[in-house]
């Protein structure tokens, strides 16, 4: 590989203005297909399309019967008044124009339906008190949009299946028709309701991205100027690791993958975790240059030494990244093709951009062709070799060598107690990891000070029915059949009794009923005329053609107040009485409905969670013996990543943080993080114990030629990651913190687990290869 390598190294050296030119052209392609990407937040980014519970929710139910509600509150001293009244029907016949709107529903429409009966005029009565009569006449009927006399609610129902950018559109109609609408001086309007609040959520995840990554960048330029001081132009990995994520970006954009707030995270991780192979290659082509070797000389080595050793850490932890493929949450499934997308981009973007950069800076630093560099041309010839440090860098740098030295050997020394200590503290963490609990309420993973999120939390305490639903769906042959209503009205009185979680049940049996004087009909004639008298708006809610009827079971703020496992519960209970209250023959009763459908999540939370860490190691560990074919090169990398997971449960349990679509990624975010750090500390030891010294010296070595490095690394990795813990989106500040302690944990094993472990495996082989050598000396 390393033959391979030297060529590359060849021919980069030899094709530089080739390279410049080639990455200006991808960096104008990426620009152009970052432009396409595309925000996502749906009920779709957690649940496959391909499964069973999502399938009946969007064939069965958000096809034909769902419905989705834009709601404008007013406030006001008396929003009982003409005026307002007016003012709300004005507003209703603008809205009912606009593409995509189905219905308009507010207390004026209330109000002129109970004039025609009283006038034999469909409109808003001229004075304050005749509007008031309106309501007190049915008083019941006003409860829902008219909670009290400051409160009022104007229901835009649209489509379910509409999209979100024809959701975004009626938006964009209702705003300049409210000011049209003319609501008289001294009143509030709150526009809220799912679909303003997706919009407000996908803004606000756009302007965080840019803020993540503005705030990841200066956290680079700092841990770079502390870490990385060493060598000269120390802040390069910063703008060479930033067009890698350009790259990612232009990927995204022409791939269709979208912007989730889970893909969200993926570019402050990518940042941190692409900086290292910047600053791998950087360092060791410095190293080169120190020890007298010309900058053509010092590429092609690095190319040759590096390139391999950081690419078998790539390839490590892109198969850690390739376990997150196997979730069945979409937005899990895109973060790990981001990752996996990402990492070579910022390999390509080090290996080409970086190295040729670096190159030509030293070209011209030795050069000087513009008399840029008269006080430190001195200081870069390579006939002095560390003369480019001042005398305090390298006091600096022999210090923390000398620390790193220290506890190498204490480790050494006491080998025995701390992998005991290590691997005993690690089942510990994989016991509690079972009791973490689970998080799947979306709504908990955005700002909790974000406007639209109060504003949605206020009209869900005053609009009853606006929470959570389960929509059962009956399939029969005739939706007329008397039988098959009393049924429904019947199982629904059952829920509502006898289901603490229900709330309500509602269906066409209660629009039967209203006509029919409280009582459903005993023919199916007497039924289908009523059918027909009833509105269109009102009846698509609840039938669907002749074959196809629908039970609404409100159950509250359930995936905030009993969470997915309570609803799955409930779920199951509400099958067990369909079971025992069988319907009539021949009629199918299916249970859907969005909280339904995410019912899914669970496995992946749980078992999927657990299934993805162990192929995320098994794939590693094969990986390994794939391009070591020995097995203590398999094995030593991995255990100390095995023990950081462990560990990661007692933090998620420490902390009471719950598992959510970002946390579950953790196992594999981990083991694709830290393995390069074993990697590449395993990589640098065999490398000395090929130069001739014993385990001991060799490891030595390894940690003060690498060391340095890899804490440079692991520090922008953790400063990377930190950035997350500034997100607004708690689902991302949780897992910046949890992902931030354990980066850290991974630099801790990889000086002070791994050394031991390396050593202890590597001489208990070499007395067995000697003890054999003497068995067969002895034998001859």
């Amino acid at each position: 590989m390393k033959n391979i390598f030297e060529k590359l190294g060849v021919f980069i050296q030899s094709s530089r203005p080739a390279i410049i030119v080639t990455l200006i052209l991808f960096v104008i392609i990426s620009l152009q297909g970052a432009q396409l990407i595309e925000m996502a937040s749906g009920t779709e980014t957690f649940v496959s399309k391909d499964t069973q519970l999502y399938k009946n929710y969007d064939h069965l139910y958000k096809e034909n019967f769902e419905t989705d509600s834009i709601v404008v509150l007013v406030q006001g001293n008396e929003v009982a008044s003409e005026a307002v009244m007016k003012a709300a029907d004005r507003l209703e016949q603008q809205m009912l124009i606009v593409p995509g709107v189905l219905s308009v529903t507010s207390p004026a429409t209330l109000i002129k339906q109970i004039n025609y009966h009283v006038t034999g005029r469909s409109k808003i009565p001229d004075s304050d008190r005749e509007v008031q009569e309106r309501i007190n006449s049915q008083p019941a009927t006003f409860e829902t949009l008219l909670p009290d006399k400051t409160h009022m609610m104007i229901v835009i129902k649209i489509a379910g299946s509409a999209t979100d950018q024809q959701k975004e559109d009626i938006l964009n109609a209702l705003y300049p028709s409210l000011k049209e609408a003319v609501f008289p001086p001294g009143y509030s309007l709150t526009v809220t309701g799912s679909p303003a609040l997706r919009v407000d959520m996908e803004n606000e995840m756009t302007q965080s991205m840019g803020v993540l990554l503005g705030i990841s960048s200066i956290l680079m330029v700092i841990v770079l100027l502390l870490v990385f001081r060493h060598v000269r132009w120390g802040l390069l990995p910063l703008p060479v690791v930033l067009l890698g994520v350009l790259f990612t970006f232009g990927f995204m954009g022409y791939s269709g993958v979208p912007m989730t707030m889970v893909s969200m995270a993926a570019f402050p991780i990518l940042i941190g975790l692409g900086i290292d192979y910047a600053i791998q290659f950087h360092n060791r082509m410095e190293e080169e240059i120190r020890t007298g070797n010309s900058s053509e000389k010092a590429l092609i080595l690095t190319i040759k030494h590096t390139g391999p050793a950081v690419l078998i850490a790539l390839i490590m932890t892109a198969l850690g990244f390739v376990s997150l493929f196997t979730s069945t949450v979409p937005m899990i499934q895109e973060f790990g093709i981001l990752l996996l997308i990402g990492i070579i981009m910022c390999y390509l973007s080090a290996l080409f951009f970086g190295l040729v950069t670096l190159y030509s800076f030293d070209w011209v630093s030795k050069k000087n062709p513009f008399k840029l560099f008269k006080q430190k041309t001195a200081e870069i010839e390579t006939e002095n070799p560390p003369s480019n440090l001042s005398s305090t860098k390298v006091e600096r740098a022999k210090a923390l060598e000398n620390a790193l030295i220290k506890i190498a050997d204490f480790t050494i020394g006491h080998s025995k107690i701390i992998l005991v200590v290590a691997l005993l503290t690690c089942f510990a963490g994989l016991y509690a990891d079972q009791s973490v609990p689970i998080q799947t309420d979306t709504n908990s993973f955005i700002p909790q000070d974000m406007p639209s999120l109060i504003n949605y939390k206020q009209m869900m305490d005053l609009l009853p029915g606006s929470g959570d639903h389960f929509n059962i769906i009956l399939r029969v042959k005739d939706n007329s059949d008397p039988e098959i209503l009393k049924w429904m009205d019947e199982f629904g009185q059952h829920e509502v009794t006898n289901r603490r979680h229900v709330n309500g049940a509602t269906s066409i049996v209660d629009l039967v009923k209203e006509q029919n004087g409280g009582t459903i009909p005993e023919t199916s004639e007497e039924i289908q005329a009523i059918y027909d008298e009833i509105p269109d708006s009102q009846k698509q809610e609840y039938i669907l053609g002749s074959q196809l009827l629908t039970i609404d079971l409100d159950i509250g703020q359930a995936m905030e107040n009993i969470e997915i496992t309570g609803i799955k519960e409930l779920r199951d209970i509400v099958q067990e009485d369909i079971q025992w209250m069988q319907p009539p023959p021949g009629v199918t009763v299916v249970i859907t409905g969005q909280s339904v459908a995410m019912i899914d999540i669970i496995v992946a939370l749980t078992s999927g969670r657990s299934l993805m860490t162990l192929l995320g190691i098994g794939l590693v560990l094969m990986g390994l013996i794939v391009v070591y074919r020995d097995p203590i090169k398999a094995l030593s990398p991995i255990i100390p990543m095995f023990i950081v997971v462990g560990w990661s449960g007692l933090i998620m349990a420490g902390l009471n943080i719950a598992y959510t679509p970002m946390t579950a990624v953790l196992g594999a975010l981990i083991l694709g993080v830290g393995s390069e750090y074993s990697i590449l500390m395993m990589e640098r030891y065999f490398e000395e114990k090929d130069n001739g010294l014993d385990p001991v010296s060799a490891i030595n070595q390894a940690v003060t030629t690498t060391g340095s490095a890899l804490i440079a690394s692991g520090a922008t990795t953790v400063f990377g990651f930190s950035a997350l813990i500034f997100s607004p989106f708690p689902i991302l500040s949780n897992f910046g913190l949890v992902t931030v302690i354990d980066v850290c944990l991974a630099i801790f094993v990889t000086f002070v687990v791994f050394p031991p472990l390396i050593v202890m495996m590597d001489t208990r082989r070499e007395k067995r290869r000697a003890a054999s050598l003497a068995a067969v000396a002895a034998a001859v």
